[in-house]
């Protein structure tokens, strides 16, 4: 007797295989994502930034790697433990980044413009608590360099 299919779909049989391949590349996706991560809302004066928060080791370790795009205004927000003279690198990430370096009172210290799959080391000038990456060139485009405040970050205490 000849086994049943467990799917009855009323298609072609390649049908099925290329919306099945589309199923799963679809949730691949999503999961390289990084579902779950908080989101804060930042602003850098007028502009305003959605940041994904990477605040254990495990989020800044994985970062933005394997993602294929960012939206316009979408960034991701490294929180570290300690100010210090924090770095960044590109292993295994796909998209042109700019990471800008914030002090404790929320200010940009430097801002450096990152390669795909570069594994250069991108360093604060001076001690930071946080490193802010968005689409290449976001910051240069909105007339944002060091001595910019970014609003918003959490726990950040801007200095009078």
């Amino acid at each position: 007797m000849a086994q049943q299919p467990r799917f009855n779909w009323p298609c072609s049989s390649g049908i099925h295989d290329a919306a099945f391949a589309g199923l799963i590349l679809s949730i691949a996706s999503a999961w390289a994502q990084q579902p779950g991560l908080p989101t804060t809302k930042l602003n850098a004066g007028i502009h305003v930034i959605q940041a994904e928060v990477a605040s254990t080791p495990g989020t800044r370790a994985q970062g933005l790697m394997q993602r294929k795009s960012m939206a316009q205004g979408a960034g991701m927000l490294f929180l570290f433990d300690e100010p210090a003279a924090h770095c960044m690198w590109m292993k295994n990430t796909l998209i042109p980044l700019s990471v800008a370096f914030v002090d404790e009172r929320g200010q940009v210290v430097n801002i450096a413009d990152m390669q795909p799959l570069d594994e250069a080391t991108h360093c604060a000038s001076r001690p930071v608590r946080y490193a802010l990456e968005m689409n290449q060139g976001w910051f240069t485009r909105r007339g944002i360099g060091p001595g910019t405040y970014i609003d918003g970050i959490p726990t950040t205490r801007r200095a009078q």
